[in-house]
């Protein structure tokens, strides 16, 4: 199988999450930001990821990824209940999350900005969005402070450090993507808890943290 990914896209990370976790080999295509023909050509429009099955058959979405890898032993991992005040977390902590990790990202040496043509071209679109990357770098000491305040309620929630909720569920796919390109951004404080499993995940999904890279 072969996952095509962007390094820094929230749901490829959920896509390649679940190889790490069942510890499946799996081949990892990073597409050129600015490449729209080859996903196009795949599944019909720019998207990642993008799963090519042992069939050559193409599966899109994150999620369906995560489900169908998921169980294709018939001993699925992802069993645990989900905790409605991890979603809630989630939903408060994304409606600014990208004004801190967007800019970072432009800047970072994925991949998929391998040429200053596909760097600009994702900075073309994501600022198109969300505004200046200068500006938002500039405001960034006031959303550092407000996801550190927001990682200690984060910290409250955290059952265990290789599950948040005690068992490995739906919402360790949503969250540790988040907290991953979390440490791409200086400056924060990471409580205990919250370190812990981000660390502990980042190995058991055997997914690199960004932390050298930090800004």
């Amino acid at each position: 199988m072969k996952l095509y990914i962007y390094d820094h896209c929230p749901f490829c990370l959920k896509a390649r999450m679940i190889f790490g976790l069942k510890n499946i080999p799996i081949e990892l295509k990073v597409l050129l930001n600015d490449d729209e023909a080859t996903p196009t050509k795949m599944i019909g429009k720019k998207m990642a990821p993008i799963l090519q099955k042992d069939d050559s058959r193409y599966l899109p979405e994150s999620m369906d990824i995560v489900h169908y890898v998921d169980k294709l032993d018939g001993e699925p991992l992802i069993t645990g209940s989900t905790n409605a005040a991890i979603s809630e977390w989630l939903r408060h902590v994304q409606s600014y999350v990208q004004q801190l990790t967007i800019p970072r990202i432009a800047k970072a040496p994925f991949d998929e900005f391998a040429t200053p043509e596909a760097r600009a071209y994702f900075t073309k679109k994501k600022e198109a969005m969300i505004g200046s990357f200068a500006d938002l770098l500039t405001h960034s000491p006031g959303l550092i402070k407000k996801i550190s305040d927001d990682l200690r309620k984060l910290d409250k929630l955290i059952v265990q450090p290789n599950a948040v909720n005690g068992e490995l569920s739906e919402d360790d796919i949503h969250l540790f993507p988040l907290l991953r390109n979390l440490t791409l951004v200086a400056g924060i404080e990471w409580p205990s808890r919250v370190a812990a499993y981000r660390d502990n995940m980042a190995k058991q999904t055997q997914i690199n943290l960004l932390s050298s890279h930090a800004i």
